[in-house]
């Protein structure tokens, strides 16, 4: 295991372990400017990334969605419109007041995605949006996520990925790099957050890779589209019977 640093500015580093009162710590500093810095940050294709969910997603009225990691809301109020009863997890009590502010009509519920605060089989899909890669332990929360959904019941995941062109890959890792975190540091008040965003992306696994473990954690079918080159991926699965 990695060793933490001496460093205390550096507890939240994505090569450290990610404990969740330092994960949500960091997401209550910088939830008021949140959704101003992520549209700036993806040039505006969060808004084409959060289509592809619901598509994937496919939601109905009458159903029961749990949306994890719905920070602010805004993948919420995009799956409500369906006509489902969609209910935002996230474990940044900041993030979710800034939430309940922005859609008081949203139903809210901060809870860590390794212990959800649901029944088993009480939803009848879930998703989780730029968001598994904060978790302390990935395998155990598509685990939770199995239980609280229905047998049949339908998994999205949409996270960042890997660039399969490799001019491309070097040209994102340049703006990772380099871009990124000034853009960042002129808008957020947390230079350290977005350092952290960055190595969480570098760090996490693969399209395949990914797509293995949500298969060895009580999902079937299996499937994951890439968008943007391969910056991002959407993961779809269908919980075991």
């Amino acid at each position: 295991m990695t060793q933490r640093p001496n460093n205390a500015a550096e507890v939240n580093r994505a090569y450290l372990d990610k404990k969740p009162h330092e994960i949500a710590g960091m997401f209550n500093k910088v939830a008021h400017r949140y959704d101003l810095t992520n549209e700036a940050l993806t040039l505006g294709q969060v808004h084409i990334w959060r289509r592809g969910v619901r598509r994937a997603l496919n939601p109905r009225p009458g159903e029961r969605i749990l949306d994890l990691a719905a920070g602010t809301g805004g993948s919420t109020a995009a799956l409500a419109e369906s006509g489902a009863e969609v209910v935002g997890c996230d474990l940044s009590e900041g993030m979710i007041a800034v939430g309940r502010q922005r859609h008081p009509e949203l139903t809210f519920v901060q809870g860590d995605a390794t212990d959800l605060p649901f029944e088993d089989a009480s939803f009848d899909a879930v998703t989780i949006s730029f968001g598994l890669r904060n978790v302390e332990n990935t395998e155990k929360a598509l685990r939770e996520m199995a239980r609280v959904v229905r047998p049949g019941g339908r998994l999205v995941i949409c996270e960042f990925s890997r660039p399969t062109w490799p001019v491309f890959a070097t040209v994102y890792s340049f703006y990772l790099e380099q871009i990124l975190t000034r853009v960042a540091g002129l808008l957020s008040s947390d230079d350290e957050a977005y350092d952290y965003l960055i190595e969480s992306i570098q760090e996490w696994p693969d399209q395949e890779k990914l797509g293995a473990m949500i298969a060895r954690s009580g999902w079937q079918r299996v499937q994951y589209r890439n968008y943007t080159g391969g910056i991002l991926a959407l993961h779809r699965a269908v919980r075991s019977k």
